[in-house]
């Protein structure tokens, strides 16, 4: 049976590796205490719910949804943008839904990638940004994100032959996975950058809200491209409103580049169920209460698993932003991230994602999702502490 090419460099994902590991572990016996996917096990917002539910029993929800019955949604994101961060945004032309960011970031290119086309994006960086590229027929080039330039990208770095085949730029701050955040100056050094490239502007922003120790919330792109020019920004309702399942999120931004992805999307879905939209305007609509109890609970289980871990001589600056924790790897384990990662599992049940698996800048790291109470983020810290010993022993 005949593949299509495009296939071929979707042959390796992070996730659905260490699905494979987890599954071969839960086969031999091992409890897992699953820390390699950023999928909150907190609840969704209240308010969300109870709207939902309602919506499930009006008959006028049930039918297919077109983009004119969005409307609702797309206005009630305008108000919620445009009074965090006193931007205006016409909800008729700069907001799109989308069943998660993720879908954001895979369709775009499709939108504005001919084959061989460059994209820009950040190594190490969420799977999903290049997995859309290659589909589109794209080509990467990966922006290296090194500790010692505080996990940004050098744009100065990035050869002039690939800047003329290049069209689109992806940026996510704060970061998954190194948990790096980014300033307004360095956003708009990036927008400046763009414009005098040609390039689109994609700022993936799903921790929007993920931000410790009472510091001030990130910075949108829009914010540094005040006009729209050439930028667009994705949102999504799983971090902040632990809506992960639900599958909503939504595009802001320049109007061709919104208008190019709706046209990607009309053969592709029909949105989401309303009711879900309907939950996503009361998540919106509501105090932040939730985002606040979000917020402080994974600063908590950030602060219980740093200090676990320097208990066992394993030192990790704390993230001032996301639900991860990124560590480099001690040896002898320094440049297998993805055999640490599969030996572990098998040996504890403890599952974390590889840094290889996010970019070649990522080999030499491991990441933890902060997804369990700080009792059981601290038991895998001893289990990872019997393996470090016993694996050292042995190596």
């Amino acid at each position: 049976m005949h593949f299509a090419q495009r296939l071929q460099a979707l042959q390796s994902n992070v996730f659905a590796d260490m699905d494979r590991a987890k599954s071969q572990a839960i086969l031999t016996g091992k409890t897992i205490i699953d820390l390699s996917l950023g999928s909150s096990d907190l609840p969704a917002a209240p308010e969300a719910i109870a709207t939902i539910e309602k919506s499930l029993h009006d008959p006028t929800t049930h039918g297919y949804l077109l983009h004119r019955g969005t409307l609702e949604f797309r206005e009630a994101v305008a108000q919620w943008y445009s009074q965090r961060f006193k931007i205006p945004i016409d909800p008729q032309t700069e907001v799109l839904p989308l069943i998660g960011s993720q879908e954001g970031t895979a369709h775009l290119p499709l939108a504005l990638l001919d084959p061989g086309d460059f994209a820009l994006l950040l190594d190490p960086g969420y799977p999903s940004h290049g997995g859309g590229v290659y589909l589109a027929g794209g080509q990467i080039y990966p922006m290296p994100l090194l500790a010692e330039n505080d996990f940004l990208p050098i744009f100065t770095d990035i050869p002039r032959n690939i800047l003329r085949q290049a069209r689109l730029m992806v940026l996510s701050y704060p970061h998954n996975p190194t948990t790096a955040t980014a300033s307004l100056s360095f956003f708009q050094e990036a927008v400046a950058f763009c414009q005098a490239h040609e390039l689109v502007l994609v700022h993936d922003f799903p921790y929007v809200d993920l931000v410790f120790d009472g510091n001030i919330s990130a910075p949108s792109i829009l914010q540094a491209d005040q006009t729209k020019s050439i930028s667009v920004e994705l949102f999504t309702f799983s971090k902040s409103y632990n809506m992960g399942g639900f599958r909503i999120g939504f595009a802001i931004g320049n109007a061709e580049i919104i208008k190019g992805l709706k046209q990607v999307k009309a053969v592709v879905d029909f949105n989401q169920y309303r009711g879900i939209l309907n939950g996503a305007i009361a998540a919106l609509n509501s105090a932040d209460d939730t985002v606040k109890k979000t917020v402080a609970t994974f600063q908590k289980r950030r602060d219980a698993f740093i200090n676990a871990l320097d208990k066992i001589g394993w030192p990790v600056t704390p993230p001032q932003a996301t639900m991860y924790v990124w560590a480099k790897l001690p040896d002898p384990w320094t440049n297998k991230s993805i055999e640490f990662c599969t030996e572990l599992v098998a040996a504890t049940g403890v599952a974390v994602s590889p840094g290889a698996g996010f970019g070649k800048q990522g080999e030499g790291y491991v990441r933890f999702a902060l997804v369990h109470e700080p009792d059981i983020l601290e038991l895998a810290v001893n289990k990872i502490a019997i393996f470090l010993k016993d694996t050292t022993a042995k190596y």
